[in-house]
């Protein structure tokens, strides 16, 4: 899987990655291109590890969310 795919996947803003990254929104848009953009910048390296913490909190407010809108039923 490559980074815009998975970050697609992870539903968050550039400025949300931007902060995770340490890096500009601006940066991230340009790393989320098509490889053959002229403005496209490779995602830095173990950006896979970054990805991985995003999504297992992600994953947790989502759990939140399903459970806090379970028990109002």
């Amino acid at each position: 899987m490559d980074f815009r795919t998975a970050t697609n996947l992870l539903g968050l803003p550039a400025t949300e990655l931007a902060k995770a990254f340490s890096l500009q929104p601006q940066t991230i848009r340009q790393m989320r291109l098509a490889p053959d953009a002229a403005s496209y910048r490779s995602p830095p390296a173990g950006w896979e590890k970054v990805v991985v913490n995003l999504a297992r909190e992600r994953g947790r407010e989502l759990d939140r969310l399903v459970k806090e809108l379970e028990n109002i039923r």
